[in-house]
């Protein structure tokens, strides 16, 4: 009986020793996806600037778990919108954005993603995303899709009005995952209420959060302390934009 224990015992050291310790090997995937919104709507609303320095940072923080957010295995930064609609669009690797602080980030988003007179497309938006993710093999892992946007889609002239929020699409996303959020920050109070009730969804989980709550992140930063250690800040993400949605169906 010592043999055979002793024989156990050494097997399993032995074991132990062939699992791999680096932290990041054992860490469950999570895909970041973030849409930057390039209309001229959303920059004539006076929240454009704000939403690209929020974004860099956003990314900074969740890249290196400040606060103790979650850290993504893959990130991907698209535009919402373009010259014109179904137009291809550019996503950013994760590469991109490591080793980069939030002054960088937020300079290479300006750059990447200029605003100008062209339109919102939503749904081309989340139709590429949904191929990309399938594309890369990720379809298993938890989906976060963080928009910045007034929320307003540019439809056909024979769209009423009161319906344009029904014309979003979020079905190309609806089973990409067991966990599918997807986030629209800095819209009108209004327009997220018609997001919220107008946005047809099965499984994919909606949060809104609008300009005026938005606009308070810069006041949860304390002056001299490193970002890494603005615990008020990374706080204030946690409940107002991170925020744990649940799932509720609207058809």
């Amino acid at each position: 009986m010592r043999r055979t224990c002793g024989f156990g015992l050494g097997l399993l050291f032995v074991l132990a020793a062939c699992v791999p310790t680096d932290d990041a090997a054992r860490a469950p995937r999570y895909t970041l996806i973030m849409g930057i919104d390039v209309s001229g709507s959303f920059q004539n609303s006076g929240n454009y600037d704000d939403a690209i320095e929020f974004a860099a940072t956003y990314l900074e923080a969740h890249l290196n778990g400040f606060g103790g957010l979650r850290v993504p295995t893959d990130v991907f930064v698209g535009s919402v919108g373009g010259s014109r609609r179904g137009e291809a669009k550019t996503f950013h690797p994760i590469h991109d954005f490591r080793g980069k602080g939030q002054e960088q980030i937020q300079a290479d988003l300006l750059e990447w993603f200029p605003s100008a007179d062209q339109l919102t497309d939503f749904n081309t938006f989340f139709s590429q995303t949904a191929e990309l993710i399938q594309q890369r093999g990720l379809t298993l892992a938890p989906l976060n899709v963080v928009i910045f946007s007034d929320g307003i889609p540019d439809v056909s002239g024979d769209v009423v009005p009161d319906d344009r929020y029904k014309t979003i699409d979020v079905s190309p996303l609806e089973y990409l995952s067991r966990s599918v959020t997807v986030r629209l920050l800095y819209p009108d109070p209004t327009v997220a209420a018609r997001w919220r009730g107008d946005v047809s969804r099965r499984r994919v989980r909606l949060w809104t959060q609008d300009h005026e709550v938005m606009a308070g992140w810069q006041a949860q930063m304390q002056p001299n302390v490193r970002l890494e250690e603005q615990d008020l800040l990374w706080g204030w993400v946690a409940d107002n934009v991170d925020f744990r949605v649940r799932r509720e169906r609207i058809l």
